[in-house]
């Protein structure tokens, strides 16, 4: 039996406000607001989908605009955000980033300003609660006017160092030339944010080269397309580029034919960075531990290489210098325990852990573990290493903008 996935620490960079709702709460608020929701999110949970071709990506947003139909409330604001945060802290996550376009929430919100401050705040109080460190990234919509982008970068901008830590840009990447969203790119780059759009999910490599030359990535939201391209791939592990891999929604949207399809072993043995997400759980039915198991199940990692997964994903994140500390440290720890099963099974014969559970129908864990990393104080990355001080856009002390750990509170 191997170390449980659960309690290994670890940061989540890429998980979406409305995707990261629990089915149970998006047929709560379904029912309280009056929204008749169709089977596939409904009776039918979770939906079958694709989205390598234009109706199946249609569908698939249809059904995501339905569930953020279901959010009206600042009570259904605080509520998402918090029981995002108390899945995290289950699964071993001690920072979340969150992406939020607010466009699609602010006529019921008040407006574009009073939605972010909702969700900064939102997010505040969750942090408070449940001690996960919650940064959010205000994310541009490829599929609307690049001048409607820069707005929302000078809002992201307005709110840097005071919650948000990063800008994106979301939606179908077949739709909307990174080149046209790169002046809303440096207004983000200019107040010091990270730039973090998707790429390389739908489209080809051209799509993951366009995030770097255009927009100046620091992350790239998927990114697998970049295994197709050797040249690419090599600039990418050299810049440390971190690529936000979601094996989950690369099989349900068709990207990959099977967890084994995704590129995840050609992008580590190429010396990329990676950090496993969800990316939109609500629609995919499996959240962040799930893509660790996925990496054990069928691509054969090591303990030692999950761990480093996870300290990818910590060195990936806006996390302040304290939070990467202890997880880093508890990653260590967790490592250093022992295997309560001895030898680690192979891909083909990988026996479940306490943490392969299945979900239950609203994506909590059965029976969450909830452990903690502890709070050391190591400011050593694998092998013993310093932490990068050079990392794009961090600090003098480190930190990038405004994450929101229980100890940093929005002014």
């Amino acid at each position: 039996m191997a170390r449980p996935l659960a309690t290994l620490p670890k940061a989540h960079l890429h998980l979406h406000f409305t995707g990261g709702m629990r089915h149970s709460t998006l047929v709560e608020l379904a029912r309280a607001h009056g929204v008749r929701l169709p089977d596939a999110l409904a009776t039918d949970w979770p939906p079958r989908l694709r989205g390598t071709d234009e109706r199946g990506w249609f569908r698939f947003q249809r059904l995501y605009d339905i569930a953020r139909s279901v959010v009206r409330t600042r009570a259904d604001v605080h509520r998402l955000i918090h029981e995002a945060a108390q899945d995290e802290r289950d699964e071993g996550s001690g920072w979340l980033e969150i992406q939020v376009d607010p466009s699609g929430y602010a006529a019921r919100l008040g407006g574009l300003t009073p939605a972010v401050e909702l969700v900064l705040d939102a997010a505040s109080a969750a942090a408070e609660a449940t001690g996960v460190g919650i940064g959010v990234i205000i994310a541009a919509n490829r599929t609307r006017h690049p001048l409607d982008a820069r707005t929302l970068a000078r809002l992201a901008a307005a709110h840097a160092g005071h919650g948000v830590v990063g800008f994106g840009l979301s939606n179908d990447e077949r739709r909307g030339a990174a080149a046209d969203f790169a002046p809303a790119f440096r207004i983000a780059a200019r107040a010091g944010l990270m730039a973090v759009p998707h790429g390389g999910e739908l489209a080809g490599p051209p799509s993951v080269r366009a995030c770097l030359d255009e927009l100046h990535a620091d992350r790239i939201g998927h990114g697998v397309a970049a295994a197709d391209d050797g040249d690419l791939l090599e600039r990418i592990a050299a810049a440390r580029v971190t690529l936000e891999v979601c094996p989950s929604s690369n099989v349900a949207l068709g990207v990959a034919a099977t967890p084994a399809d995704v590129p995840l072993r050609p992008l580590l043995d190429a010396g990329a960075q990676v950090a496993l997400g969800a990316d939109d759980p609500l629609l995919f039915g499996q959240r962040l531990t799930a893509q660790y198991q996925l990496a054990r199940n069928a691509h054969g990692l090591s303990d030692e290489q999950l761990a480093e997964l996870a300290r990818m994903s910590v060195r990936g994140s806006a996390a302040p210098p304290a939070v990467r500390s202890r997880l880093l440290a508890g990653i260590d720890a967790w490592l250093s325990a022992p295997d309560p099963g001895g030898a680690r099974p192979g891909p083909g014969d990988a026996r479940p852990g306490a943490d392969d559970a299945p979900l239950d129908p609203g994506g909590a864990r059965p029976d969450p573990i909830g452990a903690r990393p502890g709070a050391l104080d190591a400011r050593t990355g694998p092998g013993g290493a310093r932490l990068d001080p050079g990392d794009a856009r961090v600090g003098a002390d480190g930190a990038r903008p405004g994450g929101l750990s229980p100890q940093s509170r929005p002014a």
